[in-house]
């Protein structure tokens, strides 16, 4: 009788960690990187066209605006100019990073591009198209914002309008980590 005590508690106990192991796990899903709103956004260092070293890394002092486009995407020129009128309104408060994919363009292109709608923000340059593989952009523009905490709060796929973006913004800064 004892031994058949000692089994079925055995069991139920290994039962209950097994069923405990899951619910565990489930509350470091938010800490796992994925180009998913309530994740971290993915990690990455990459080269401007200003040759400075732009990174998203978790904690940061602002919010940052990750807007994935190309210079032959004919929503990112018509973008391009809200995208540069809400960096003049917004840059002490939200870092904006116009990631150029640049192994589906070319440097040369995405050079002529920022000149020719005079875009003042950073231009990190995904020459070999891991960042973009990291946050599954599958069409230009594709915008991303991440709050201070290093956490995805919207994507935004295809073009968005100014005053929508602009809402977008001011959710992100309103937010308390």
């Amino acid at each position: 009788m004892n031994k058949l005590v000692l089994a079925l508690l055995v069991t139920v106990g290994v039962g209950y960690a097994v069923w405990q192991q899951p619910q565990e796990s489930a509350a470091v899903v938010a800490e796992v990187q994925k180009p998913v709103v309530g994740h971290l956004a993915p990690h990455f260092t990459l080269t401007g066209l200003d040759n400075q070293v732009y990174k998203v890394e978790g904690k940061r002092p602002k919010p940052v605006l990750l807007n994935f486009w190309a210079s032959w995407c004919g929503p990112c020129r018509m973008e391009a100019p809200d995208l540069q009128r809400l960096y003049e309104k917004y840059k002490d408060q939200v870092d904006f990073y116009g990631v150029n994919v640049t192994n589906s363009d070319s440097p040369e292109a995405a050079a002529a591009f920022v000149q020719a709608y005079k875009l003042t923000f950073p231009i990190p340059m995904d020459v070999a198209g891991t960042v973009s593989n990291r946050y599954l952009i599958q069409a230009f523009p594709t915008t991303y914002l991440v709050d201070t905490q290093g956490v995805v709060r919207a994507k935004i796929i295809g073009m968005i309008d100014a005053p929508t973006l602009e809402l977008e913004l001011r959710k992100l800064l309103n937010e308390k980590p």
